[in-house]
């Protein structure tokens, strides 16, 4: 059998589970999300994943950049590693990563193969349980020294839940997914707060009070050592453009008193208890910041042995598609992975600091569980016109209850599906006035877009 029809049919069987991430809300909602399943199925497998230290990586927003920015940092210090996220983009292999390339389909291919007996004995695994079994079997199998784990959902019942890491990383809380983790900020918290572990070091991003109480609650609980970021370290702007960001962290050597803590002779320190390190960063936006600064203390935590220069090397060569992605700078085209109230208006703020004035053809599409008005509430200063689609996805919202939504928030919008044509209509209306051509509110429909983008541009 060639490669590429052994690992569709590895998609297909991996497909062939229930994937909630295909599933609406009400059934996501009554789902029975528990870890007895992945304890039974990693037991089986031989527990790979106690075979090497792992950072593991909750939030709202910034997860995914922070852990792509952990794992970078960890690559340029020698280490092999891992890197497991979620959803892909473009490819399903893009989820469990290694030295920042995709395992490859042959390899995919393979490792389903190799878990299939284990899977029987397990009844009612899902396809993202099986999915990060196989990430864990592919560390181990390819012998990295650490691994970076996103969680998929929430984090308490998550599947990546059944590790204890060397260190917790809480990323930007906000409201997402509230069928499932709660419509309170305290209750999305408890949630999250579920990956901390017994004595194991918490790292969290700046949080709103009704969150961080309970994060330091349940911290304090379980004997941890709780470094907040914006307050135990702290971070600031130097510098940026279109090319990056350059920003100064500063912390007291007391912030990581408990771990092994790294400090060079090309920091500046003060006093002789504080410490400044500046980084540079190709990711945009002043939540990136944010997510450099919790990825750079998440490092420091984790005990793993890493300098800040080669921290500063991994963050300025850090790869994260589709987070204020500029595929072209004039006219602008721009991939984002924006899709929730919190994360527009952070792109709100982004679009503003790099393109002043400029409105946008916003080519949209979202999930049917997201709150769409309060998305467009804060893109609405910038929307020129909103070009409304539809991702091949079954989860995706009508077009049609999308453009009542628009109208609703005062937005010009028209409906052209499939995403292939709403990307040539926006790109046609930019060629006439230069407007910004933006993709975001959902993944899926971004992924498409990039898809279209890269065979238009490859022509």
């Amino acid at each position: 059998m060639d490669i590429e029809t052994a690992y569709n049919q590895a998609l297909d069987y991996l497909y062939s589970f229930v994937d909630y991430s295909l599933k609406h809300s009400s059934e996501l909602a009554k789902a029975d999300f528990n870890l007895d399943r992945m304890f039974a199925l990693m037991e089986s497998l031989g527990n790979p994943q106690k075979k090497y230290p792992i950072i593991h990586v909750a939030g709202t927003k910034g997860k995914g950049s922070t852990s792509a920015l952990c794992a970078a940092g960890l690559g340029t210090a020698g280490y092999t590693v891992g890197l497991y996220t979620s959803p892909h983009l473009l490819d399903y292999c893009e989820r469990i990563q290694i030295n920042g390339e995709p395992i490859t389909h042959e390899q995919l291919a393979g490792l389903v193969e190799e878990i299939k007996p284990a899977v029987l004995r397990v009844p009612f695994l899902t396809t993202f349980e099986i999915t990060t079994a196989l990430a864990f079997m592919a560390f181990g199998k390819y012998g990295v020294d650490a691994a970076v784990f996103e969680v998929g959902l929430g984090g308490r019942l998550d599947a990546t839940n059944i590790v204890t890491p060397k260190v917790s990383v809480i990323t930007s809380l906000s409201y997402d997914h509230t069928a499932v983790l709660g419509n309170t900020l305290a209750l999305i918290a408890g949630e999250k707060a579920g990956i901390i572990k017994n004595g194991v070091p918490v790292v969290s991003s700046p949080q709103k009070d009704e969150a961080l109480e309970v994060l330091e609650r349940v911290a304090k609980l379980k004997g941890c050592e709780f470094t907040l970021v914006g307050k135990d370290v702290k971070f600031e702007l130097i510098e940026s453009s279109l090319e990056g960001q350059g920003l100064a962290v500063s912390y007291q050597r007391s912030a990581f008193s408990g771990q092994m803590l790294q400090v060079e002779g090309q920091l500046s320190v003060v006093g002789g208890l504080s410490s400044v390190v500046r980084l540079q960063i190709p990711l945009l936006g002043n939540h990136q910041l944010e997510n450099a600064a919790t990825a750079y203390a998440a490092l420091k935590a984790s005990g793993i042995p890493i300098s800040d220069e080669q921290i500063q090397k991994g963050f300025s060569q850090v790869k994260w598609r589709a987070r204020f992605e500029v595929a072209r700078r004039e006219p602008p085209v721009i991939f984002d992975s924006a899709h929730n109230q919190d994360s527009f208006e952070k792109l709100r703020e982004t679009l503003e600091t790099y393109f002043p004035g400029k409105q946008v053809y916003l080519i949209f599409g979202a999930s049917e569980d997201k709150n769409i008005p309060g998305m467009f509430e804060e893109m609405k200063p910038k929307i020129k016109k909103v070009i409304v689609t539809r991702a091949d996805h079954p989860r995706a919202l009508e077009v049609e209850k999308i453009q009542q939504l628009a109208g609703q928030a005062g937005a010009e919008s028209e409906a052209i599906v499939p995403v292939k044509d709403a990307l040539a209509r926006a790109l046609d209306l930019s060629s006439k006035d230069g407007s910004i051509v933006l993709s975001a509110g959902s993944m899926f429909v971004t992924a498409e877009v990039m898809k279209e983008w890269k065979s238009l541009t490859s022509l």
